[in-house]
């Protein structure tokens, strides 16, 4: 267990370091000064340190921002279904617990939470009772029975008809919401608990039972209804989707981040371009999940069929592009987070990559307005003023990103809002 750090972080130099700054290729030869939880200075004259400031020795390696993940379900990533169907919900956070600060041991500094009871959590670990990353979370994931987050049994009777929640909203993983009225009330649900952006499944998935990927969730009235509640906070709705059919009627209902979309055509992702909707994708490979039946193993070879393609256009089309992993209910898997963000170099540049995982991601993230929890310093950048979130690692991730793959080996320091959680130097 890492130990929790109290009280404000002491000032730190960090020496002899090439930094990768989240926006610029050339790399920056110089020192790092930290004061407090923010970066006080890269480069120029190297300071003489006073007795109380740690001074660390990079090495001649270079310095990343912390890595972000624009989408990750912290508790479904560390619990399986059957889990969080049937464990007490004491396990179902200790476990999530621990699997925050594994993720900041991987070098991820920043999530953007997409399903799932995290307030807790995200309180615990901005006040400093535990280590983790910064989170922007959306609560619940709000479904339409029979949707993509709908995991009630067969003989259930919908909420919206008279049926009890299921176990997954009993403990706020899942919100069924059926109709403007109630998908307006699921959003302010989320909200009201501190949700900095919100969640709407409005297509099928691959680990759901009941939907099948071609499903389009939500008519437009209730994908409106949504949009509009979010708004009157001054955030925003993101949706699962994968199909044409359904990012377009999220877009058309003013959606303005759409996660996945692995089996769009090439029009509709230029029409997210034209729309300026962000794309929050993932750089799916077959074996990053795996299915005990073969319906929803089939569906998973669709969805990962796409992956190629959906990077290409949104390329050759300019549209925003996020990075996030997805892994969910198979916790031995969890650990291949950093290796989903090294495959990154099969679809781009290194430089891009990276870029994509800190200052472009932190983009996103800032779109949640006066909902954003972190919005009184910048974020995913090595620059005088940012939250002092960063990395070192061996090797030269401008050029390869596989070092990434392997954090306990390669991640030699790891500094989140100035505190340092790992120092192998």
């Amino acid at each position: 267990m890492l130990p929790v750090m109290a009280g404000p972080p002491p000032t730190l130099i960090v020496n002899n370091v090439r930094v990768f700054n989240g926006t610029d290729a050339d790399l920056v030869e110089g020192h790092l000064v930290v004061a407090g939880d923010r970066i006080d200075q890269v480069a120029g004259d190297a300071p003489t340190p006073a007795a109380d400031v740690t001074v660390i020795d990079g090495g001649g390696r270079v310095l990343v921002p912390g890595l972000t993940d624009a989408h990750m379900h912290l508790m479904g990533t560390c619990n399986t279904l059957v889990e969080m169907m049937t464990a007490d919900i004491d396990e179902l956070y200790a476990k999530t617990v621990a699997e925050a600060e594994q993720t900041l041991l991987r070098g991820f500094t920043t999530i953007r939470d997409v399903g799932g009871p995290v307030f807790g959590i995200k309180s615990a670990i901005d006040k400093g009772a535990i280590p983790g990353p910064r989170i922007y979370p959306s609560g619940a994931l709000i479904s339409q029975t029979a949707g993509h987050g709908d995991f009630s049994m067969l003989y259930d009777q919908a909420t919206a008809l008279g049926g009890v929640p299921s176990r997954g909203e009993d403990i706020g993983f899942t919100r069924i919401a059926d109709g403007p009225d109630r998908v307006t009330a699921a959003v302010r649900e989320q909200l009201k608990q501190g949700a900095s952006q919100v969640k709407l499944m409005a297509g099928g998935g691959v680990s759901s039972l009941y939907d099948g990927l071609d499903t389009v969730q939500f008519t437009p009235p209730e994908v409106h209804a949504a949009v509009a509640a979010a708004a009157d906070w001054g955030t925003y709705v993101a949706v699962h989707v994968y199909t044409t059919d359904g990012v377009r009627r999220a877009v058309d209902a003013g959606v303005r981040s759409i996660e996945h979309a692995h089996l769009v055509d090439e029009d509709t992702v230029a029409y997210m371009a034209d729309k300026n909707v962000w794309l929050s994708t993932q750089p799916f490979a077959e074996h990053d999940h795996s299915f005990p039946d073969p319906d929803r193993t089939a569906k998973n070879a669709e969805v990962c069929s796409g992956t190629a393609n959906l990077y290409q256009w949104a390329a050759k089309h300019g549209v925003k592009t996020a990075f996030g992993t997805d892994l969910l209910m198979e916790p031995e898997k969890a650990a291949n987070q950093p290796v989903m963000f090294a495959r990154l170099s099969e679809f781009m540049d290194p430089v891009d990559a990276l870029r994509m995982a800190t200052s472009t991601n932190a983009e996103l993230f800032r779109m949640a307005g006066k909902r954003d929890p972190y919005a009184e310093a910048p974020m995913g950048v090595v620059a005088p003023g940012a939250w002092a979130d960063f990395l070192l690692v061996d090797g030269d991730p401008t050029t390869d990103l596989s070092p990434f793959a392997d954090p306990d080996t390669n991640l030699r320091l790891i500094v989140k809002g100035g505190k340092v959680y790992k120092n192998t130097l």
